[in-house]
């Protein structure tokens, strides 16, 4: 079966209140930005590349990686850069974040899903009480020049720069997040014992140097 859609996985972020970088984080044995890339992989997609980061690191642990267009400048940089990777494909483009220690595949065939057979500018992005979830969505190719005039005014927010392109024809497709757990992140040292039981692992907390 021909695969529908490609990936990417946001890894360039500063890591600021982890201390260290969160890509990197391992979980049960794995780099966090290899289980995002595998649960991304699993649902279907043809391609998965990490945007941004280290990448001597992160092309260590098996990833291919593809320098960031707009370093310092947020997810929403990342996000235009991954469309634009894919600039020659007419697939849409699922676009995580690094630091889901859960993240399922079943949510990414759900928002994946969403696109299929949708021409022009749309963005699906899963909702878990109530709440977009905007680092686990899936955006078509045609939604690239719509943020990208977001981006070039001045707006760094994904959420307000995709409100925004809605005046320009962007349509908004929630979807519902089927596994919760999958949308929980790892933002600091302490959110990792709580991430853990979602991973199932005791081994997350010695891979951080974090007491049990």
């Amino acid at each position: 079966m021909e695969a529908l859609f490609s990936g990417a996985v946001l890894t360039g972020g500063a890591s600021r209140r982890m201390g260290r970088d969160k890509a990197l984080l391992r979980i049960s044995g794995r780099a966090q930005a290899v289980v995002v890339t595998d649960a991304i992989v699993a649902a279907g997609a043809d391609r998965v590349v990490a945007i941004g980061g280290n990448r001597t690191a992160l092309a260590a642990e098996g990833l291919t990686v593809v320098d960031d267009r707009y370093p310092g400048e947020g997810p929403l940089g990342g996000i235009l850069t991954a469309l634009g990777h894919f600039e020659d494909s007419t697939r849409p483009v699922v676009v995580l974040a690094c630091d889901l220690p859960a993240a399922d595949p079943r949510n990414v065939a759900v928002v994946a899903g969403a696109l299929r057979d949708l021409d022009g500018p749309a963005v699906a992005v899963a909702v878990v009480g109530g709440r977009r979830q905007w680092m686990h969505a899936c955006w078509t190719p045609a939604t690239a020049p719509l943020l990208l005039a977001a981006f070039t005014d001045g707006e760094r927010a994904t959420w307000r720069a995709a409100e925004v392109s809605v005046g320009s024809g962007l349509r908004i497709l929630e979807v519902d997040g089927s596994v919760p757990t999958g949308f929980y992140d790892v933002d600091q040292p302490e959110d990792l014992p709580r991430g853990r039981l979602a991973v199932g692992s005791s081994q997350d907390s010695a891979d951080l140097g974090l007491g049990q």
